[in-house]
Order: structure tokens, then C-alpha cells, then sequence
């Protein structure tokens, strides 16, 4: 492959510009993302209860049970943002990827200090979001469970519906029944739809003292019997071990639990080659040729200006060698193959609107890579496909329903990664949330949303006055309907509006996205001798 020759010069006016404004995005990403890992602007003494329990912090726990200096990919740490009146940093779960004796697991763990640990309707999206990245890439599932269950006064909105609470567990019976193991340890209460959670799991470790296990509370047996019952009576860990057989061991503190669950993982035979997936072409690794920091000044401070996805692939990819498909035909698109952390992928990214030459270009690569076998990489940056009366008449919407139906049919990994502008039906030609990519992240910088603000308030102004069937509006009622429309787009198309609501995966530092990319990949090459993942505990 040849290497990309870099047109960036970081001196330039508009590189440092870029630079400053990108970095500022950055470092208010970092300082919410602390914000939600501290708690947000929960409760000291909901922190030190939990703490005065005995109990250890839900972050600590994770760190606990993985090998020591291995990555762990956190998923969705922004989750709930700007929602439950800021009273559930990170939806009060946290999710993620880490190692356990070199195998990747997927970790499903509640945070007692929000709320109880009680699930609100965005950490069930959350749960069964985790759920499905370990179907996809055929991880077992740890869960450290300390949760009272469902949020009750948000009943309605958690517990019939397909994905809500039940959809939790129809999904861990059935990884399961994959040969997925589903290991539980109990470090609090499980009530009522909590309890099934360690009732479904194949291996569970109950906590003498702070683990506790009921359908039913002493409250709720208290006024359905009459009964007066300790918690550890009712459903502790001696209860659960020795006499119901719920629990298979108990441990005296948390860390001895976590040792045992170590020395579980260390027999669950999840070391071996899935053959349903054989994507094992790997390479030695090299760093990219140009430094991933330039990034911050490559990509524009205005997102109404372009900037080209070659530079961008140019920071990610293994000694930023790429080897472009049709470089001289559909340049709207840029496709080609390239290497991450030492894994081969086809590359398809935006250099803005998406004219019916980029999409039949797309398609075919799609085909390409699937009939090689090769994961796909998508980075977003466009306003959709191409408008007006020359492009309808070339077929664009037939050439972009080409494309979409490729990435709605692809089957090998699909991986994507908002790096600007996520518009219209373009959000969908280059996999976006509803085709189910196996990861998708965002950068700070991104916009998601059916239209970009300025577009959407001139469409809609037109149509809401042509709704008024010529009443005659004061310029002043004009601003207004102009004023209310693009506030509403802006909102809505914020990054943080995005990932409070699980549209992603989570926004990452543009820097950290080779290195995010590669534990991604790493997950879908799994085999006896795995290639060496980044060399980093990543928390996005």
C-alpha cells in the first residue's frame, strides 16, 4: 500500500484555528466525562454510605477482576446527560469490555451510589446495548450486580415493552445458550426483576454481609404477608449458598469474591478460534506515518466547511498506507484498504455530499469486502445524498438505495465513527445506529440529524408559513418561527443530546481513535495467538 503524502501544514492560520477550537471540544468532553465518573454533582454521603458498607466504588471493582495494565473500553460513560435532572451520571451502570487471563469480557456493572443503583429506562437501553455487543462478538458476560431493580416511578417506560427489563433477560438466557458463560457476582440487593439477573447466570458468587437476593423484599413481604424478615434471613448469601442453592459460592469480602471469579473465567474454554467469524488476517502493527494530534487542526471549527477524510484516514491507519479504490471516480467518497493495529479493513469515509457516482463506487467496495471478508470501517462526515433535478434525473435515489442495501445485507464487521456532519439518509448509507454496526463512537465535534440547523430552518419556516394559507406574519413573529426551529435542530443535533441517549456507543478524543478501533477489531480476530492489542487501559 502506498503511503499517504500529507497537503496539511500545521502552521497555517486556519490548522491552528481548527486546532484550538477542536482541543477546547476535547477538553470539555473530558471534564463531563470526570464529571459522571466523580458522580456528577451526586450525593457525598451517597458515596460514603456506600463506602461506610464496606463496599468498594463500581469503577474499582472492574479494575479488580481484569489483568493488570490491559486495556478496558468503556461503552456510553455520558449516558442520561441532561436527563433525570442530571441525577444519574452514566445511567447509573457501567458497561464495557476488559480482560480477564487474556480473554475479552463484556461488564455489566450497577453504581449503588446512583439511586440505589435502581435501573432507569436509559441503563436498561444501556444493559441490553452491552448484551448485544457480546452477542456480536462472542464474549461471555461478567455482571457485579447492586441494584434495587427498576426505577419504580418510570415503570411504564422499563418493564413490557421488547426491550426493556424482560429484554434483558430473554438476551442473557440466550448468550447462554450460546455457550456464552453469564457469571454474577452479588454486592448488594437484587429485588424482584433484579433477583433473575444472578438467577439467569450460569456461576454465581454471592458476598456475605452486603449481598442479598429476593423476589420480594422485606417491605413487600411485610404487606403481602405479614411477615417481619431480616434482609439476611430473607435472601442473604449463608441463605443462598447453603440452603437454596440460588448462589454457588460465598465469599466473605468483595475481594475474595473477585478472586473466585477469576479463577471461573480461568475454566470457561472461551479461548478458541469462533469459526463463524475468520477474520484473522493480521500484520505486524506500525505507527501511523503523521501524528494522530494533527487531527485536532485538520478537522474544520465550522462544520459548514470541508475538510478531506484522506488526511483523517491518514492519522489512523497503520504507516498511514492506504490503498485507494477508483480514486478518480465518485470523489464525494473515499474508499480503499488499509490497516489498524495490524488488521486489515476497507475504509469507506465522506468528503461530503454523496453524488450517485460515490454510491455506486460504495456499493461495489461493500461488495468487495464482503466477498473478501474483509470489516468494514465507516467515518461520517456528509449532509446526505446529493438534491435537485440533475441528480434525480442521474437516479440518486436509486444509486443511494444501492448502497444502503449493501451495508443493510454486509455481514462482515462493520465498525463506524462519526468524525463531523451525520445528515439525512447519508447517516444511513454509512451504517449509522438503525444498521447495526458492531461500534459505533463520535467525536465531540460531530452532528447528527435529519438535516443541518441552517437547512432545517429554511425548510421548515417555508412550510410553516405555507401552512398559514397567506395570514400576514410580522417580521418579528418570522424571527421567531426562524429562532425556535433552529434552537430545536441545535439541541437535538448536539453530540452530548446524542450520547446521553445511547445513539452511540460513546465520544471519544479524536486521538484515541486508532487505538479505540484496534481493541474493536482485536475483538473480532480472536484466536489461540492474538495480536496484540494498544498498549493502554482506555476509558473513553
Amino acid at each position: 500500500m502506498n503511503r499517504i503524502t500529507t497537503a496539511i501544514d500545521p502552521a497555517g492560520e486556519t490548522f491552528q484555528a481548527n486546532a484550538a477550537a477542536n482541543r477546547a471540544d476535547v477538553a470539555m468532553l473530558k471534564e463531563r466525562q470526570q464529571w459522571a465518573i466523580d458522580g456528577g454533582a451526586r450525593r457525598d454521603r451517597s458515596i460514603a454510605r456506600h463506602l461506610d458498607r464496606g463496599k468498594i466504588m463500581v469503577r474499582e471493582r472492574i479494575d479488580l477482576v481484569t489483568d493488570h495494565d490491559t486495556p478496558f473500553l468503556e461503552f456510553s460513560t455520558l449516558a442520561g446527560w441532561g436527563q433525570y435532572n442530571d441525577e444519574a451520571p452514566g445511567a447509573g451502570i457501567v458497561t464495557g469490555i476488559g480482560v480477564v487471563h487474556g480473554v475479552p469480557w463484556v461488564f455489566i456493572a450497577n453504581d449503588a451510589t446512583v439511586k440505589g443503583g435502581s435501573l432507569l429506562p436509559v441503563s436498561i437501553k444501556k444493559h441490553v446495548r452491552a448484551q448485544e455487543i457480546a452477542e456480536e462478538n462472542r464474549l461471555g458476560v461478567i455482571y457485579l450486580v447492586d441494584s434495587g431493580g427498576a426505577f419504580l416511578p418510570l415503570q411504564d417506560e422499563i418493564f413490557p415493552d421488547k426491550d426493556h427489563f424482560g429484554g434483558s433477560f430473554y438476551r442473557q438466557a440466550r448468550l447462554s445458550a450460546q455457550g456464552l458463560p453469564q457469571l454474577s457476582v452479588v454486592l448488594g440487593g437484587c429485588t424482584a426483576g433484579g433477583a433473575y439477573v444472578p438467577a439467569l447466570s450460569d456461576e454465581v458468587i454471592m458476598v456475605e454481609g452486603i449481598g442479598r437476593i429476593f423476589l420480594g423484599g422485606p417491605p413487600i413481604v411485610k404487606a403481602a404477608l405479614g411477615e417481619i424478615v431480616d434482609a439476611d434471613d430473607l435472601g442473604g448469601a449463608v441463605l443462598h449458598t447453603r440452603t437454596s442453592g440460588v448462589s454457588d459460592y460465598i465469599a466473605s469480602t468483595e475481594r475474595e469474591a473477585y478472586g473466585k471469579l477469576r479463577e471461573i473465567c480461568e475454566t470457561t474454554n472461551q479461548r478458541g478460534v469462533d469459526q463463524r467469524q475468520p477474520w484473522l488476517d493480521w500484520a505486524e502493527p506500525e505507527l501511523p506515518a503523521h501524528p494522530a494530534h494533527e487531527l485536532y487542526g485538520i478537522v474544520s471549527a465550522d462544520d459548514r466547511i470541508p475538510f478531506d477524510a484522506t488526511e483523517i484516514i491518514a492519522r489512523i491507519v497503520d504507516g498511514s498506507r492506504f490503498a485507494a479504490f477508483k480514486p478518480e471516480w465518485g470523489e464525494s467518497i473515499i474508499c480503499g484498504f488499509a490497516r489498524i493495529w495490524g488488521h486489515l479493513v476497507g475504509v469507506i469515509a465522506n468528503n461530503g455530499i454523496i453524488f450517485s457516482e460515490a454510491a455506486l463506487k460504495s456499493t461495489h467496495f461493500i461488495e468487495l469486502c464482503e466477498q473478501r471478508r474483509i470489516p468494514l470501517l465507516f467515518l461520517q462526515n456528509t449532509s446526505g445524498y446529493m438534491v435537485g433535478r440533475d441528480s434525480e434525473a442521474a437516479g440518486i435515489a436509486k444509486h443511494g438505495a444501492k448502497m444502503v442495501a449493501a451495508v443493510a445485507n454486509a455481514t462482515v464487521p462493520k465498525y463506524t465513527v462519526l468524525v463531523g456532519g451525520s445528515y439525512g439518509a447519508g447517516n444511513y448509507g454509512m451504517c449509522g445506529r438503525g444498521f447495526n454496526p458492531r461500534f459505533l463512537f463520535a467525536w465531540p465535534n460531530s452532528r447528527i440529524a435529519t438535516m443541518a440547523a441552517d437547512t432545517a430552518e429554511t425548510v421548515l419556516t417555508d412550510i410553516r408559513l405555507g401552512g398559514m394559507k397567506g395570514a400576514e406574519t410580522t417580521d418579528e413573529e418570522l424571527a421567531e418561527i426562524r429562532r425556535e426551529i433552529r434552537h430545536q435542530y441545535e439541541t437535538q443535533s448536539d453530540p452530548y443530546h446524542a450520547t446521553s441517549r445511547l445513539w452511540d456507543d460513546g465520544l471519544i478524543d479524536p486521538v484515541d481513535t486508532r487505538d479505540a478501533l484496534g481493541l474493536c477489531l482485536a475483538l473480532a480476530a480472536r484466536h489461540d495467538a492474538p495480536a496484540p492489542g494498544p498498549a493502554l487501559v482506555y476509558r473513553q
